[in-house]
């Protein structure tokens, strides 16, 4: 079979990422995870003092863009930990703190230009498997499967809590994450560059009511019938 590209976007906490790793484990196919690359940029701003008031120095990072590294690895669980300019930082990016600015950085267009650009170089041979917002629609508008993935804002919102809480996030309250959750949608939905919506040829999934379990295998089954296509 010939390699092909699976596009995996939907909302924050839908389950889109856990999907897309676990096809890519099935499968064979490389995962990425573009909103890692966010994060990254997110955490490098927030560390650096790029980020005030909620506003973004944009002309400071405008300069550094190009020579902030950020790349993948597996660890020992054969999970896929991200790196700042060679340092892990998975469980920082993944913390409220990078959740709440997040969503400004990754609206500011030079910022999406460079990231789209690296995300289509990792996919410019196939053989990838990518979650995000703009994948379908922007990263591989070409994407031989394209899926857009649903849920409700409390139960996308209890998710996110529950896993903050199973890390040791125990400051954390289920309406500060649901205030993120809901900020975050609009933010995504609304920005002028690659905002998120589905593809106009995705299967749109709506997972509010599914176990993640269900949801993997739905994509798997969907991989599978894919395959058996003449």
């Amino acid at each position: 079979m010939k390699k092909i590209n699976v596009a995996v976007d939907g909302t924050s906490s839908s389950g889109k990422s856990c999907m897309a790793r676990a096809l890519a484990e099935y499968s064979g196919l490389t995962y990425i995870d573009s909103g890692a690359m966010y994060r990254a940029i997110t955490l490098y701003c927030l560390d650096n003092g790029l980020i005030s008031d909620g506003k973004v120095d944009e002309d400071a990072l405008r300069k550094v863009i190009d020579s902030i590294s950020i790349t993948f690895a597996k660890n020992d669980n054969g999970l896929q930990d991200t790196y700042l300019n060679d340092v892990n930082v998975e469980k920082q990016i993944r913390g409220l703190r990078v959740s709440n600015s997040v969503s400004i950085v990754a609206a500011i267009p030079f910022v999406r230009h460079a990231m789209v650009a690296r995300q289509q170089a990792m996919g410019k041979n196939k053989g990838v498997v990518m979650d995000g917002r703009d994948i379908g629609t922007t990263v591989f508008p070409d994407a031989e499967i394209k899926v857009f993935v649903t849920c409700s804002a409390h139960e996308r919102a209890m998710r996110r809590f529950r896993e903050l809480q199973s890390k040791g996030d125990t400051q954390v309250t289920f309406d500060d994450v649901l205030a993120n959750v809901q900020m975050r949608d609009k933010i995504d939905s609304t920005r002028e560059e690659s905002p998120l919506r589905k593809a106009d040829d995705a299967i749109e999934l709506d997972s509010t009511h599914m176990l993640l379990d269900e949801q993997n295998r739905w994509l798997i089954r969907l991989y599978d019938n894919y395959k058996e296509q003449p």
